[in-house]
């Protein structure tokens, strides 16, 4: 059955988005939908990284609660540095931030949560995965960001993944 169905919570989410997204119930759409849920992850299978064994599920949910939390205060600040940019200019930096983390499921979790919270960019990760460059709008202090962008989400992560 794994064989067939290499990852079956992706094959049911990709079968229901392709209904939902035709609007349709009719046996063609079933059929395709799922020909296409099928075939997907198994053609797909040589691009993912190791199976994910998550753990501690408490410090995931406690992860996500606090990235919700830092999107909405980012947006907020960055949305203030915009309309206030004729009375100060923003101190946009390139940081370079050491790791600690090399899994990489940890890694794409960690570039997810740099895509979705504003004023940062995930921009270089050194080869040997020692170190990543990211571009912050308004630096403050480089230190104070590194020291927080890795207890609030490197710690988390290397919980979850390694």
């Amino acid at each position: 059955m794994k064989r067939l169905l290499p990852a079956p919570w992706l094959t049911l989410a990709l079968w229901l988005l392709w209904l939902l997204l035709n609007l349709s119930l009719s046996w063609g759409q079933l059929l395709l939908g799922l020909l296409f849920a099928v075939l997907a992850p198994l053609l797909m299978a040589p691009l993912r990284p190791l199976p994910i064994r998550l753990r501690k599920p408490g410090t995931v949910l406690r992860l996500l609660g606090r990235v919700a939390v830092d999107m909405l205060v980012s947006n907020l600040q960055v949305a203030r540095s915009v309309l206030a940019l004729g009375r100060r200019e923003p101190r946009s930096a390139f940081v370079t931030v050491p790791l600690q983390l090399h899994d990489a499921n940890g890694l794409a979790a960690l570039a997810a949560v740099c895509t979705v919270i504003p004023g940062t960019v995930w921009s270089e990760l050194a080869l040997d995965r020692s170190a990543l460059l990211m571009h912050v709008f308004d630096l403050d202090d480089e230190a104070r960001f590194i020291e927080h962008f890795k207890a609030t989400y490197e710690r988390p992560l290397m919980e979850i993944f390694q």
